[in-house]
């Protein structure tokens, strides 16, 4: 069983079990359980609900397990014979989601 859910404005297959990276969520403690229930699809062993624009019902609940950081990302301009040069970097929050369970 799987669905596909809508977290802060990212679309996410989860199914149970699975652990998710999803954008940091600053007000969730570690331990809090969570739901979700912008459920846009419902797979159960090959039955497909499609919501228009969500399943009625829905929802996935999960467990806040960690708050991380992702890996570095260098950004570097030049522009060619014109010494110009500028790098920047970026690490992005990230909130480390255990899902439980798919209610539907």
């Amino acid at each position: 069983m799987y669905a596909i859910v809508e977290i802060l404005g990212q679309q996410f297959k989860v199914e149970a079990g699975r652990k998710l990276y999803i954008h940091r969520m600053n007000e969730a403690e570690r331990g809090a359980q969570v739901e979700f229930d912008k459920v846009l699809l419902v797979d159960n062993e090959g039955v497909v609900t499609v919501g228009a624009p969500l399943v009625e019902g829905a929802k996935v609940v999960g467990e806040i397990v960690s708050h991380v950081r992702g890996e570095k990302v260098i950004i570097f301009h030049k522009k060619r014979r014109k010494g110009y040069r500028k790098r920047n970097g970026h690490r992005q929050d990230f909130t480390e989601v255990l899902v439980k369970e798919i209610v539907a």
